[in-house]
């Protein structure tokens, strides 16, 4: 190997933090071409390649560099991280264990491909969930961190604050996960929390779609930011139910009661963020419970589709759908984004989500070409009911080429998946460039957002 692979940050940085990647040791305006790949906890293979040329010093950029071919083309300095590809069709990115980093392989070969087969250099990039333990992060705060996890089942809230206050945690630079049972009827959730300085931080309730199960990789990746977030599973979890038959908020509501009751959360509310359906639950949990101070919703519809939402003597009925309006796209997977009923009445449809009540500001993050359902007809539709409601219209952030799952920086796209329920492939609409764009600054509006509602930690 004749070439040195740079990366800025070295050795590790959290996953939603860029990094600068060069090559040196090549010969002027020498051809190479650059392959990326990793493997996610399942033994899954995601790959992407790019094509440039070395500068007349025989170094590459990538900051400065265009790609002209492959995976992408143009000044894609992140390129090879989001443009990553499962070699199993239909395989989602997804991040399951937050306590161990992905370890991204970054190789150089002579030539382009086909024809590139002399490896020239290589270097592994660790991309961590865990907040502190990217090189960059740590040599800011000017410690080492420390990783706590806590698991305890719990009868009640008040055996809750005893058990907490026996985790050893760094006044400098901590992350805390803890993992509890909150009564029989409250499964396992995770907060997580994190900061450079002691809290009280300001607290957010994190809720996935329908894929049910407990996922902490955009909460871990929130308290890097100054925020303790709550990783909160619905169905499919441990001792909760594993099929998803309706939304009880009674069960939302003392999640948020635990985190309003919690010492290093900063009152007086809590933010809630969520995506797809729980984006909608958030919406609900926002327009009936007291103490939310702020709510973005990530491609939800704002309003109930096929399950009814129960909240003490209030229900609101499914909209339903009608499966005979799917249809066949040109990749022959199945696209599902006209199946629901149609909104008869418009934003006075007795099954939409009264957003008028709630308390806080509301930010709708949207993506025009998202397959799973119409986003950006549904959050004009719930601007119309809040400007009907004398609220003034809402926060509404539309992409352009950007499908539903809108993850946090980085994140490769998920074009086409198995649906949970229906249990066939379906699309999910983006086109990869633009969809990690939107991904980008969609992060950013979400940060801000929070931070200007919630009075985010500042950090060192």
């Amino acid at each position: 190997m004749a070439a040195t692979v740079t990366l800025e940050p070295a050795g590790s940085c959290c996953w939603d933090e860029p990094v600068r990647i060069a090559v040196r040791g090549l010969a002027p305006g020498q051809r190479v071409t650059l392959r990326s790949s990793l493997r996610d906890e399942k033994g899954a293979l995601f790959r992407a390649h790019a094509r440039y040329c070395a500068d007349a010093n025989g170094q590459l950029d990538l900051a400065r560099a265009p790609a002209l071919g492959g995976s992408f083309v143009g000044l894609e300095p992140m390129g090879l991280f989001w443009a990553l590809e499962p070699e199993k069709p239909l395989w989602r990115f997804v991040k399951r264990d937050v306590q161990t980093p992905f370890a991204v392989e970054l190789e150089v070969f002579d030539g382009h491909e086909p024809e590139a087969e002399r490896l020239l250099g290589r270097a592994v990039h660790e991309r961590d969930f865990r907040p502190g333990f990217g090189a960059s992060r740590c040599a800011r705060a000017g410690c080492a961190p420390r990783f706590s996890c806590l698991q305890v089942s719990l009868g009640c809230l008040g055996r809750l604050k005893k058990k907490i206050g026996s985790v050893s945690i760094d006044s400098l630079c901590y992350l805390l996960i803890t993992t509890l049972q909150i009564s029989k009827s409250f499964s396992r959730i995770g907060l997580t929390q994190y900061d450079y300085r002691p809290g009280p931080f300001p607290g957010i309730i994190d809720i996935f779609g329908m894929g049910g199960g407990l996922l902490e990789y955009r909460a871990s990746l929130l308290a890097g930011h100054g925020f303790a977030t709550l990783a909160l599973a619905y169905y499919d979890f441990e001792d909760l139910p594993k099929k998803f038959d309706a939304i009880h908020l009674d069960y939302f509501e003392e999640a948020l009661c635990y985190m309003l009751q919690h010492t290093q959360v900063k009152g007086p509310g809590i933010g809630l963020l969520g995506i797809s359906l729980g984006a909608d639950i958030c919406l609900s949990m926002a327009s009936f419970l007291k103490n939310i101070s702020a709510t973005v919703s990530i491609n939800g519809s704002g309003f109930n589709g096929n399950k009814p939402i129960y909240y003490k003597e209030t229900s609101i009925p499914p909209l339903g759908h009608d499966l005979r309006r799917m249809k066949v796209a040109f990749s022959g997977l199945l696209d599902i984004v006209d199946i629901r009923n149609d909104i008869v009445g418009g934003y006075e449809n007795p099954c939409m989500i009264p957003i008028e009540k709630a308390q806080g500001p509301i930010l709708f993050i949207v993506g025009q070409d998202d397959h799973n359902w119409r986003s950006e007809l549904y959050a004009q539709i719930a601007s119309e009911r809040l400007q009907a409601h004398g609220k003034g219209k809402a926060q509404i952030i539309s992409y352009p080429g950007t499908g539903h799952y809108i993850e946090p920086p980085y994140f490769p796209m998920c074009p086409a998946s198995l649906h949970r329920l229906l249990d066939k492939p379906v699309i999910w609409g983006g086109e990869p460039r633009a969809h990690s764009k939107a991904q980008i600054d969609a992060w950013k509006q979400i940060l801000t957002f929070f931070s200007k509602h919630l009075g985010a930690s500042p950090k060192l």
